[in-house]
């Protein structure tokens, strides 16, 4: 998204979406970094923080990391039942190629990289990223 536009929103009143998803973290600080340039990369804006909680919006739809005081685990495993990954629409393919070139500076690492960007199929063009504590993102390349 360029610069000084602001993310509009599409939904008309009384439909369905998404609302908000809720990530519950091990540490705050690490996921304040690398979530919060990610969605700020992408356009989206701080929207709620508190002691224990931050969250970005875009459009009607926002998105909270929080180091909740009743987690009962400090492991996030995206391969047992809950929450695989988050993907996001990313933009061109220069776009989602800059995010994931920047993203190692950003507490990210790629995942499939002998298969990146083709990891979701050959015409899928995507860049699927790992936070240091095993939450995944794929952030999606509009079709060619």
């Amino acid at each position: 998204m360029g610069a000084g536009r602001r993310p509009v929103s599409i939904r008309a009143a009384g439909t369905l979406g998404l609302h908000h998803v809720e990530l519950w973290v091990p540490d705050l600080s690490a996921a304040e970094t690398c979530w919060g340039w990610l969605l700020g990369a992408m356009g989206w804006e701080p929207y709620q923080n508190w002691p224990d909680g931050r969250s970005w919006r875009l459009g009607d739809t926002y998105l909270v990391v929080e180091q909740s005081p009743a987690l009962t685990g400090k492991v996030h495993d995206r391969c047992a039942p809950g929450l695989n990954h988050l993907a996001f629409h990313a933009g061109t393919r220069d776009r989602v190629d800059e995010l994931v070139a920047s993203a190692v500076e950003h507490g990210w690492t790629l995942m499939f990289a002998d298969r990146h960007p083709h990891a979701g199929g050959p015409d899928h063009y995507a860049g699927f990223l790992e936070d240091g504590h095993g939450y995944e993102v794929e952030l999606v390349a509009d079709p060619a």
